[in-house]
């Protein structure tokens, strides 16, 4: 019988690495509404704001899988401070080059380098959390990106004018910014990953893997990706997640556009993206105890449905006090979609093939966040800057009623289940002999 690694002294690791997410998310979130208002200052549309924003995802659609299997079978942390690098390195370069195309070549780079930090850094939580751990760490671990989300268009906001011509320079040195805010993150990369005998699987931290420290053929072996995705609740848990970071990820990008056409200023902007990311993190602090209330399927679709509903409410042309309230309400249930998908498809995936699970769930974000913003940008040529989020009204609408067929299908309760005892044999006696109970 294989008993659960322990998660080692405390949780300063989780700590740690919450402290280092929200760094190099802010980043990302400072970066993301400073790339549009640059390429909008160098004369593009919503068209190619919408491409620009899209090229962010395409160098990760790629590379999900490959670094999925390496972690499934290798150390996480290296992914880290790579992430951090890249991040860094595209956010100041998206600074300084004049170009349409090296700007989305360099929102490409800081796409890749976000997506390497989060497989490192999800397979850790996943690897290091024992079953009865798993949803509050995921929620605790996705509260740093909601505070960078939360400070980051702040900044984003702050430093960025559109006055007297200076909508370039500004953008241009919001970015440079970012570069340095995401570098403080190598300042928290330290013991976040247990050490452990190399071999042991991504999926040994939730007990149901192989023994720590003892790699098996089956470890080693390759679980095909079609294995992973037929078991049941990982197709639901990645769309639900690919539709909530979409809605996300177009209201950073598109949020911008928006204001530039309805006389609302950049820092008003940003102010209003970051009270979205606070409602997200209310809805973070309380997860537990809804999920006590409702359970994790009810909680997912009300969530998805809701958060719907109030994206298709964006549409309308309403004032910036409804508008703030509007964004509360849609952060507070765009919170419940990221965790619980995480723990849906951890739960859900063969026990040596987690990492590549979480990867492929990355891959279908990264999908949407190729897809979603490509087609938001032909809905907003066509029919206007808000249309976009009518669009995602539909996208999420769509998630709620896959969360209702399959979004809980992993397990709700954090209790293994019992291994059911076969019965005891009865003594073995010769052939021929009389039975002890024959009458």
């Amino acid at each position: 019988m294989f008993s659960a690694p322990r998660p080692g002294p405390g949780r300063g690791w989780l700590l740690r690495l919450v402290i280092a997410f929200a760094f190099a998310q802010g980043a990302v979130s400072m970066a993301r509404p400073a790339v549009s208002y640059r390429a909008l200052a160098l004369g593009a549309d919503e068209g190619t704001v919408g491409v620009i924003a899209g090229v962010y995802a395409l160098l990760p659609l790629f590379a999900a899988v490959p670094l999925g299997r390496r972690t499934d079978h290798g150390r996480c942390a290296p992914l880290l401070p790579v992430g951090v690098v890249l991040i860094s390195g595209g956010c100041a370069l998206s600074g300084t080059v004049s170009s349409l195309p090296a700007m989305a070549a360099w929102s490409g780079v800081m796409g890749l380098g976000h997506l390497c930090f989060v497989i490192g850094a999800q397979s850790i939580v996943a690897r290091q959390s024992a079953p009865a751990e798993q949803d509050r760490n995921f929620g605790h671990f996705t509260i740093g990106a909601s505070l960078g989300q939360l400070v980051g268009p702040i900044a984003a906001g702050a430093l960025i004018s559109g006055e007297s011509g200076a909508l370039g320079r500004t953008s241009a040195l919001a970015l440079l910014v970012s570069a340095a805010v995401c570098a403080v993150a190598l300042t928290s990369l330290w013991r976040i990953e247990h050490r452990r005998t190399p071999g042991a699987c991504s999926g040994s931290g939730l007990g149901a893997g192989p023994a720590a420290g003892k790699p098996t053929a089956k470890a080693d072996a390759r679980v095909p990706v079609t294995t992973i995705l037929g078991a049941r609740g990982v197709p639901a848990g990645i769309f639900i997640s690919m539709a909530v970071l979409s809605s996300t990820d177009i209201l950073t990008a598109y949020l911008p556009v928006v204001g530039e056409h309805r006389g609302i200023a950049p820092a008003t902007v940003g102010l209003l993206l970051s009270l979205r990311a606070a409602a997200t993190i209310a809805c973070r602090l309380v997860m537990p105890p809804m999920l006590r209330l409702l359970g994790r399927t009810a909680l997912l679709t009300t969530s998805c449905l809701l958060a719907g509903l109030l994206c298709a409410g964006l549409v309308l042309p309403v004032p910036v006090p409804v508008l703030a309230v509007l964004l509360a309400a849609l952060g507070f249930c765009l919170g419940v979609g990221q965790p619980l998908s995480m723990t849906t498809v951890v739960r859900a995936a063969p026990a040596e093939a987690r990492s590549t699970a979480l990867a492929l769930r990355l891959t279908g974000n990264r999908l949407g966040q190729a897809a979603a913003p490509a087609a938001a940008g032909l809905v907003a040529g066509a029919a206007g800057a808000a249309a976009p989020f009518a669009l995602l009204g539909a996208l999420l609408l769509a998630a709620a009623g896959l969360g209702l067929r399959g979004g809980g299908a992993g397990r709700t309760s954090v209790q293994p289940e019992p291994t059911p005892v076969p019965p005891t044999p009865g003594p073995v006696r010769e052939r021929g002999a009389p039975r002890a109970d024959a009458p």
